[in-house]
């Protein structure tokens, strides 16, 4: 029996994949911290509010984090990922309008 050391590939992998899902995890917060004091919004200005926070840095009130880049396909999944969740909804009559 001979012991192999740990490949260094799979370290820097399961790295990554923390780091990926620190990220969603912040976004996810950023999303329902937003949308909590809003109540709704349209996709779109949700988006550019959530980029917007990760770029200044800003988790909310007290709160901060380093800024990282964000780009809208990350949020766009957030929002898929939260809207099968169930934390948030589409409006019937305008699907392009999210609400918590």
């Amino acid at each position: 029996l001979r012991l192999l050391p740990q490949q260094r590939y799979l370290q820097m992998e399961r790295a990554e994949v923390s780091a990926l899902e620190r990220k969603r995890n912040i976004l996810c917060c950023l999303i329902t911290r937003i949308l909590k004091v809003e109540k709704q919004l349209h996709i779109d200005n949700l988006v550019f509010r959530v980029i917007d926070a990760c770029q200044k840095g800003e988790l909310g009130p007290g709160l901060q984090f380093l800024s990282f880049c964000c780009h809208s396909v990350d949020v766009l999944s957030c929002v898929l990922h939260l809207l099968n969740q169930g934390y948030l909804r589409r409006q019937e009559e305008r699907p392009q309008v999210v609400e918590y």
